[in-house]
């Protein structure tokens, strides 16, 4: 399983297999690439990463106290520099510094003053588990690419006599869609292109595109 692979190859063949015996492992290293590309696939739609990463992300200050983070859900914040000055975590509710949400960061006795490319926040975001739609969302688009190689091009098929088949041609179905849909970034607050680090939560290792 590559990482920000979404599903496994072994739940993918659990939902293939029809019947009593086991999926076979024929297609074992198709099925495998299918799960890596159909897991790009499925987080470029969502405009967003899935898996927990660190991330560098480089903003203009707004003159506020508070800032929506770029990517979700954050669990951890690594480092915070406001014109070249670190800012401590808040030792308490009511102590200067800042504190973070799933989604947004605040600060108390600081604020994030105007200016350009003068706000730096080092964090980690994602999910340590894939959700359970998001998951289930593509063990369904890798099923459907699967099934789809055997009619490569073809948008209906005669079954003999009147009867005709015809293939839906969308990239993902509705259901798919359905499922994911919570999960979409709509309005990208930055331009951020995370490269995973090493593990989620090494601040030794944070990589971006800013």
């Amino acid at each position: 399983m590559s990482f920000g692979d979404l599903t496994t190859l072994a739940d993918v063949k659990t939902w293939l297999q029809t019947g009593q015996a086991a999926f076979p492992s024929t297609d074992d290293a198709l099925l495998t690439r299918l799960v890596t590309a159909a897991s790009q696939y499925i987080q470029t739609w969502l405009n967003r990463q899935i898996a927990s990463v660190d991330y560098l992300e480089v903003r203009d200050g707004t003159g506020s106290h508070r800032l929506q983070f770029a990517c979700f859900p954050v669990t951890a914040v690594l480092s915070l520099t406001i014109d070249g000055q670190a800012v401590p975590a808040a030792a308490s509710f009511n102590a200067a510094g800042y504190r973070f949400s799933s989604t947004q960061l605040s600060v108390r006795g600081y604020r994030f003053k105007r200016g350009a490319q003068n706000v730096v926040i080092a964090y980690t975001a994602g999910y340590s588990t894939t959700p359970p739609e998001v998951a289930q969302a593509c063990i369904e688009l890798v099923s459907l690419r699967y099934r789809e190689r055997t009619r490569i091009g073809e948008v209906s098929r005669s079954l003999g006599g009147t009867e005709t088949v015809a293939y839906a041609q969308k990239d993902m179905s509705d259901p798919i869609k359905t499922l994911l849909q919570q999960y979409r970034l709509v309005a990208p607050i930055a331009a951020i292109q995370p490269t995973p680090a090493a593990t989620g939560i090494d601040a030794t290792i944070i990589s971006g595109v800013l």
